[in-house]
């Protein structure tokens, strides 16, 4: 079991010396060994998978632990620090942060935090969904024409080229919207090209 410790500035103006001196003393304090450092100077706002973070979150294995100084160094948003929770609670990863006193490891605790990730998406898909049809709606009743708009069917064929990338994208903890946003689709489309089997000859493509 490996220890990680994580530090991030917002701005090259900013210095990590801070956050270092604080998590060096309370692994010392634990008799705790640092086996890697992850530093980076990027907005928290900056998607979790597109930072070293998430690099390093995938590379690591269970019963490894994370340390940062707050819980905020994760992520600016409670969605996205719940989604790098709820990564590490599922491949066993123990996250720690010292102001926060926040501990996250195989117990009631990590469970209650997957199961309020969950409903937390649950509700943004239904109202993305609900949007979607008062948007669709709107347009129907203004005369607008509904359909895929043109070039959107050779961004699907390029997701079903790469499937197996996508498939290796979404098992290493990169969300769904974030794979479809990197294709140009909405991840409802995406989420369809999926179930088809990445199937190209049963119509997911639809008319141009």
């Amino acid at each position: 079991m490996s220890t990680f410790a994580y530090v991030r500035v917002s701005t090259d103006m900013q210095t990590f010396e801070n956050q270092k001196f604080e998590i060096k003393q309370w692994c010392r304090a634990r008799s705790l060994d640092i086996d890697r450092w992850v530093s980076e100077s990027v907005s928290g706002t900056v998607a979790w998978e597109e930072r070293r973070l998430g690099k390093v979150l995938k590379k690591m294995h269970r019963g490894d632990m994370l340390v940062c100084t707050e819980i905020s160094r994760l992520g600016r948003s409670l969605l996205m620090v719940m989604a790098i929770l709820n990564h590490c609670s599922a491949r066993g990863i123990r996250v720690s942060t010292i102001k926060d006193g926040f501990e996250l490891s195989d117990n009631l605790n990590s469970k209650i935090i997957a199961f309020a990730f969950a409903l937390a998406s649950e509700i943004e898909r239904n109202l993305i969904s609900q949007r979607t049809r008062e948007a669709l709606a709107a347009k129907k009743a203004s005369g607008a024409k509904l359909g895929r708009p043109r070039g959107s069917s050779e961004k699907v064929k390029q997701i079903c080229i790469d499937r197996e990338a996508v498939e290796r994208m979404i098992a290493d903890g990169v969300s769904l919207s974030a794979v479809a946003k990197r294709y140009g689709v909405h991840r409802n489309t995406l989420a369809s090209v999926r179930k088809a089997g990445y199937a190209l000859s049963q119509g997911i493509l639809g008319e141009e």
